[in-house]
């Protein structure tokens, strides 16, 4: 009879010991789900931007011929922000400020062209051109929120690793902590804008 109670606690016991481990992986892989849900949030809103570059481009050249730098300028930016490509389950902090970097030179060569535009009074009274520049404020408000949110997402994650006990298991597991998306280095100073 002892020994069957003995037997039973261990079992229980294994049993108790599995429930928990488990709990915390399985805990860990749905907040792993949810910021690459986040992350393909975040990829959609900067595809937009993308996608939008092209028809804005093609608007303002047939308005501004001799501003034919700033527009390759956009359009290597462009280029440049679509070939980098993050794996958000392995997500590096590197890779993120290289992929933060890239868009930033698009945002940046956006801001240049649209100071440009500036000069041509008829774009700026061009339908489609509104509606074009209207679609891209709209689209960078979607960047900010799916920006905002991944980091969201990386939150409840990264404190479900990180804390006592389930930082061992995820260290066994081979679970590590996300990056943020931050700030572009500079971005705390305003944009200068000149006509």
């Amino acid at each position: 009879m002892k020994k069957w109670i003995i037997i039973g606690v261990i079992v229980i016991a294994i049993i108790g010991l599995y429930s928990w481990a488990s709990g915390i992986y399985n805990k860990a892989v749905t907040l792993e789900q949810d910021v690459k849900e986040s992350w393909g949030n975040v990829n959609t809103a900067y595809q937009r931007r993308n996608d939008l570059i092209p028809n804005l481009v093609e608007t303002v050249k047939g308005y501004a011929k001799h501003e034919q730098g700033t527009l390759t300028a956009v359009i290597e930016a462009r280029a440049k922000a679509t070939s980098v490509t993050i794996d958000p389950s392995n997500v590096t902090p590197e890779q993120l400020a290289a992929f933060n970097q890239a868009q930033s030179g698009v945002t940046s060569s956006l801001s240049r062209l649209l100071v440009s535009v500036e000069q041509y009074p008829n774009l700026k009274a061009d339908a489609s051109f509104m509606k074009l520049q209207d679609e891209l404020a709209s689209t960078e408000n979607q960047i900010l929120t799916a920006r905002t949110r991944f980091n969201e997402a990386i939150k409840p994650y990264n404190n479900n690793i990180n804390t006592f006990p389930r930082n061992i298991l995820a260290g066994m597991y081979g679970l590590k902590q996300k990056p943020y998306f931050e700030a572009v280095a500079g971005a705390e100073k305003p944009a200068e804008v000149k006509f």
